[in-house]
């Protein structure tokens, strides 16, 4: 039980340094195409792979620090103003997050004893869901947020007449990013997942 706590002990502090690393150093974790929009993370890998291993409880913790991280990011050192805007509110910056680490753990779990090409396809799934569940909550969360002050977001999403309506304004906004990133977690996650797993497994 103590050597099983110790690998899960090192396996977070590692995966901690990862995120911090992309959180704090430009162009690792956020990587930007228009300087007046969001940019593309790739912070959705790292939580996709580590819920993936240590299951939806270590995952939702780990969401909850992406969450937390994010809104201090917001405050300190944004990089451009509808992040400033998003992710400066609790619900925005944590609750899609929290859901982004539980989700692939779930699906991880429920597979956990299915044979190996399933596996490898619920890690592809899983790495999609967790970039997916991030971008659609953070629309949701803000059109909800922004409903009676949708003016003042609208501005800084792009070329949108004052008509238009918020969420459809963030579909198109945000929609792009997380396409790109749903892609791209789904194609890496197994490839990570799968020789860590056969590591750890041996590991013991």
């Amino acid at each position: 039980m103590r050597r099983k706590e110790t690998k899960n002990l090192a396996i977070t502090a590692i995966f901690v340094a990862i995120f911090l690393l992309q959180t704090f150093i430009p162009n690792i974790g956020y990587i930007r195409i228009l300087p007046t929009l969001p940019a593309i993370t790739t912070i959705p890998l790292t939580v996709s792979i580590y819920s993936l291993l240590m299951g939806p409880i270590a995952g939702t913790f780990f969401g909850i620090f992406w969450g937390i991280a994010r809104m201090v990011q917001a405050y300190t050192q944004p990089g451009d103003i509808v992040s400033l805007m998003l992710f400066q509110n609790f619900a925005i910056a944590v609750i899609p997050s929290v859901l982004a680490g539980l989700f692939p753990g779930l699906i991880g779990k429920l597979t956990a004893k299915k044979k190996n090409s399933i596996k490898e396809l619920s890690y592809t799934f899983a790495g999609a869901v967790t970039s997916l569940t991030n971008t659609v909550f953070v629309i949701l969360l803000t059109s909800l947020v922004f409903m009676g002050n949708s003016a003042k977001l609208l501005g800084h999403l792009g070329s949108f007449t004052q008509g238009t309506p918020l969420i459809t304004a963030l579909i198109i906004a945000l929609g792009l990013n997380g396409l790109v990133e749903a892609v791209f977690t789904a194609i890496v996650t197994p490839i990570i997942v799968t020789p860590l797993n056969k590591v750890l497994c041996r590991v013991g």
